[in-house]
């Protein structure tokens, strides 16, 4: 991983867009602050795509979508993207899966839920789980006391004995039936609403985020930028990003975005 000051002019000043996790990559100690609120709003005043790419639940992407100076939002690591359209003021909603589909995982994933809690101590689900429509959280530091790594480490480890997909953040532990990620459908909504091909286009596209559940996407773009406090999951990334900002959380994000306006 590289400074971003070796982030070249000329590359910054091809990018067309920037994908953000939320949770401390635009946040910082679970607030957005006003500089990377403003530094989001700046990106989108000068043209850039701006999506975020986040494990947050579909109630939060609802009012993200519709309220926030974004192009839409992928939510809980993959499971849909929302797009509000300023003309029509009409929420398109994309699933990956069906109603039904997501009915019979939540039955699997409360049985899953009840086993977590019976063998982590400590663990909890998490405060925004009735807003969330595909996947089922587990807080390990947000709402509880931080719970140290073998706790995290078994809650995975629950997760994948069960069938299910586990990716850990910041905050959390999320888990979910299927194969799919933030990659994945990060690559449907810029295909549906924009009509790009990211496999043609991402050296176009900048991601930046903190933690192991940004992985898929550090690792597919080659200009992925982490904020300063990736190095806090030092050796439990599957794949890094190019560039480190030398700021943490949300003050990292509004670095990144002072670059890319730098050289417009």
């Amino acid at each position: 991983m590289e400074p971003l000051s070796a982030f070249t002019e000329a590359a910054r000043r091809e990018i067309r867009g920037v994908f953000a996790d939320i949770d401390e990559t635009l946040t910082s100690d679970g607030r957005l602050t006003a500089d990377a609120y403003g530094a989001l709003e700046r990106l989108k005043l000068a043209g850039l795509i701006c999506v975020p790419i986040t494990g947050r639940p579909a109630g939060w992407c609802d009012h993200i979508a519709r309220m926030w100076p974004v192009d839409a939002v992928v939510g809980e690591n993959g499971a849909f993207y929302f797009r509000h359209d300023p003309e029509s003021h009409v929420l398109q909603k994309r699933f990956l899966k069906s109603a039904a589909e997501r009915a019979d995982d939540r039955h699997q994933l409360d049985k899953l839920c009840g086993r977590i809690l019976a063998e982590v101590p400590g663990a909890a689900v998490a405060s925004d789980q009735p807003y969330r429509d595909a996947d089922l959280t587990i807080d390990f530091c947000e709402d509880v006391p931080s719970l140290p790594a073998e706790s995290i480490d078994r809650i995975v480890a629950i997760f994948r004995e069960g069938g299910a997909t586990a990716k850990v953040s910041s905050i959390h532990v999320n888990g979910w039936f299927g194969n799919y990620d933030k990659l994945t459908m990060t690559r449907i909504a810029m295909d549906e609403c924009f009509g790009i091909d990211l496999d043609a286009e991402k050296q176009h596209f900048v991601f930046i985020g903190d933690s192991p559940n940004d992985a898929p996407m550090f690792g597919y773009f080659p200009n992925a930028v982490g904020v300063a406090n990736v190095h806090d999951f030092a050796g439990q990334l599957d794949a890094e990003p190019a560039y480190v900002t030398e700021r943490r959380a949300g003050e990292g994000f509004a670095e990144l975005a002072e670059a890319l306006l730098a050289v417009r």
